[in-house]
């Protein structure tokens, strides 16, 4: 697993986690199911086979939506710098994010992440590298599905 794996992992897992799970969507399958039984009134036995199969569709429904939108990274990040305990500015440091998620930050590990998302210039640790890496992370985050705040796009 590479460097952009294990930030994006550490992100979106964390998501995954913090995302509540709906309780009413069970309900939603079960309403048409009535609906259509109630409609052809000569299958009164029919009932009672889709209620019982209404559950186990109504579960991955109840999953999906937690995954199907962007993941909103602002209070993913926010949440990492604050458990912590230090005072890191992810928005602006490649280093900072890095050790917000509890992940190796040290220059091997840049040069590493800067050879996954193509960096081609000095692979010494100079602030150019460190912003490049910065802002190369967000948009590949946004195109892995993260809502990235706009000031940290180009």
């Amino acid at each position: 697993m590479g460097i952009f794996d294990k930030i994006k992992n550490a992100i979106f897992g964390g998501a995954a986690k913090a995302a509540p799970q709906p309780t009413a969507e069970p309900l939603k399958p079960a309403a048409p199911v009535s609906a259509s039984a109630a409609s052809t009134p000569a299958a009164t036995p029919a009932p009672a086979a889709p209620p019982s199969a209404a559950p186990a569709t109504a579960a991955p429904t109840a999953a999906a939506p937690a995954s199907a939108g962007p993941v909103d990274i602002e209070p993913i990040l926010d949440a990492a710098v604050k458990k912590s305990g230090q005072k890191l500015d992810w928005r602006r440091s490649i280093v900072d994010l890095m050790k917000a998620l509890d992940l190796d930050s040290s220059l091997t590990a840049r040069k590493e992440l800067a050879e996954e998302l193509g960096y081609t210039g000095e692979k010494n640790g100079s602030p150019e590298m460190n912003i490049w890496l910065h802002k190369a992370l967000m948009k590949r985050l946004k195109e892995n599905g993260g809502k990235v705040p706009a000031d940290l796009l180009d």
